[in-house]
């Protein structure tokens, strides 16, 4: 009877700790801790005392409608952050107003400015609403192009992502049971909108991204998963000028060093209206990828490419067991792209001649650091692609890696394409194509080289699409 009583007790404690936890939870306004939201004044400091009361005690922080100018602020563990419909958080144009500590940035592991909002080491937080979260984004958009311009004539196009520090929108970093959405409005990102590094069971659910208000944001990513796990990404709107729906996971020699994969993601039921694919692996590798799922992706005109695999010679990494099915494509350059030599320009980072490496940024050297062959060259495996319906294309496929590391074991099947030209498939092994049909107004068909073991050559359909 006591072992009894003792189960039943054990049983109904987690219960009693969440009912407890319900009761004493609060709402508090931010404008009851000094913000005004008159969109003149610094809320910042208003905002941050509202959200260090809130934390741990599963409390709400919420506002009046208006317009709050912040700086970074950091939302802690058992927080929920409610913007709702009528709330503007509108980013500071000040660097001074986003404070540098350690994070992630483009595959190397710095210091950089914090986000405007971020989760940062923390647990059971929600941030969600229908309000606006806006960075503002133009002057570090002009920030990035005017360093830009004097780099790329000394051979810096590299470094101009890294140089150019601008604040991302959102940062969950290391951090595990984050929920982000329920109508969100995200705008003008500085840089990208929303990062997830170093995290796992995170949701993102419901937001809406617009990068393109007042000017084209460069590298202004929508959602990047970057060496994380047990991700959920759906029903996103999203608008930017570079990946929409990334994958990522360290790049050369810091990411081989860091070695952390991203894994068990799931991406769906989502519209890319502008950006460089629906969904894209890359071109940050170092780390792998594995068990990853991407379906119901509605991508427009204004979108490079359908599926993008992309990766350097000089990241290293992997990608297994991938699946990308049901994309829904109007316009869209490429369905079907992979490519292991991306944007060499960016990709490929050397110290000029006459530098001091004592002197340079010390991220510069994890950057300009050879990494060997052997460890360079990506390799990606066990990928299946199926179901993509698209029309107006350029390309139907471009599909290359190396020789000596093929794309091995991919599955290409149920595509419908209407492209200009048919495109190409080489350096493959064990490559497996069914009920490929393609529609070519210029009467090419797929060019195919070097690859071993190619399977279903003949089950792929040509026909002629009339130019409109």
């Amino acid at each position: 009877m006591v072992r009894k009583v003792n189960f039943l007790l054990r049983g109904l404690l987690p219960l009693a700790l969440l009912v407890s936890a319900s009761l004493h939870a609060a709402t508090l306004r931010v404008n009851d801790f000094g913000a005004k939201g008159d969109g003149a004044g610094d809320d910042t400091k208003a905002i941050q005392r509202a959200l260090d009361k809130a934390a741990g005690h599963n409390d709400t922080v919420t506002f009046a409608p208006g317009t709050y100018r912040i700086g970074s602020i950091f939302v802690k563990n058992n927080t929920h952050l409610d913007i709702p419909k009528g709330v503007t958080l509108i980013g500071i144009q000040s660097l001074s107003a986003y404070p540098q500590m350690p994070t992630r940035v483009a595959g190397i592991e710095m210091t950089w400015p914090a986000a405007l909002v971020n989760v940062y080491k923390q647990q059971h937080v929600q941030i969600s609403g229908e309000g606006t979260i806006d960075g503002d984004g133009s002057y570090w958009w002009k920030s990035y192009w005017d360093l830009r311009a004097t780099y790329e004539p000394k051979g810096l196009r590299w470094a101009s992502d890294y140089d150019a520090k601008r604040p991302r929108l959102i940062q969950v970093f290391d951090s595990s049971d984050v929920k982000l959405g329920g109508g969100l409005q995200l705008h003008r990102s500085g840089f990208w909108t929303v990062h997830i590094c170093y995290s796992h069971d995170v949701t993102v659910d419901g937001v809406a991204i617009r990068n393109n208000i007042g000017g084209k944001g460069p590298s202004t990513d929508g959602i990047d998963i970057d060496s994380s796990h047990d991700i959920l990404v759906q029903h996103a709107d999203i608008d930017v000028n570079d990946d929409a729906l990334c994958l990522k996971a360290g790049r050369d020699s810091d990411g081989l060093r860091v070695n952390r994969p991203t894994y068990n993601v799931v991406i769906r039921d989502s519209v890319i209206r502008s950006g460089a694919a629906a969904v894209t692996f890359g071109s940050e590798t170092s780390g792998g990828f594995r068990n990853v799922e991407a379906y119901n992706l509605t991508a427009e005109k204004n979108v490079s490419n359908g599926v993008l695999i992309k990766s350097a010679r000089v990241r290293g990494g992997f990608g297994e067991n991938l699946r990308v099915h049901d994309l829904h494509l109007d316009g869209v350059k490429t369905p079907i792209k992979v490519t292991l030599n991306w944007n060499p320009a960016y990709s490929y980072a050397t110290l000029p001649k006459d530098a001091d490496p004592k002197a340079v940024p010390p991220y510069w050297i994890p950057l300009t650091t050879p990494v060997p062959p052997e460890k360079g060259l990506p390799h990606f495996h066990d990928v299946h692609i199926w179901n993509i319906d698209a029309k107006n294309a350029t390309t139907a496929i471009d599909m290359s890696a190396y020789p000596n590391t093929t794309l091995d074991n991919f599955v290409i099947d149920h595509v419908t394409i209407a492209a200009k030209s048919a495109g190409s498939i080489t350096n493959t092994r064990n490559i497996k194509l069914n009920d490929i049909q393609l529609k070519i107004e210029d009467g090419s068909v797929l060019k195919f080289a070097d690859n071993a073991e190619l399977q279903g050559q003949d089950k792929v359909q040509y026909g002629i699409t009339l130019k409109q």
